[in-house]
């Protein structure tokens, strides 16, 4: 099992689909300060493309992505 980034917060969006995902990382994000990791929890097979269009868009760095069975982990540091 692959090592996961040391993150600041956490946020589940297991069983929502296009574009919950989404919107609730930008209210998450919001919250949080440039520089902290935000880790993303997601079963929607979208955010595989979502999430690195969402930081790239907001100049967010996406520092790994892991598929887990059925469950999509991403780790983002905020820009």
């Amino acid at each position: 099992m692959a090592e996961t980034p040391d993150f600041t917060a956490e946020l589940d969006t297991t069983g929502l689909y296009c574009p919950e995902p989404i919107m609730l990382m930008h209210n998450k994000v919001r919250d949080m300060q440039p520089g902290e990791v935000l880790k993303v929890i997601a079963s929607d097979p979208a955010t595989t493309r979502d999430v690195p269009k969402f930081c790239h868009f907001l100049g967010h760095e996406l520092i790994d992505q892991q598929e887990r069975g059925d469950s999509y982990l991403y780790f983002i540091r905020l820009g």
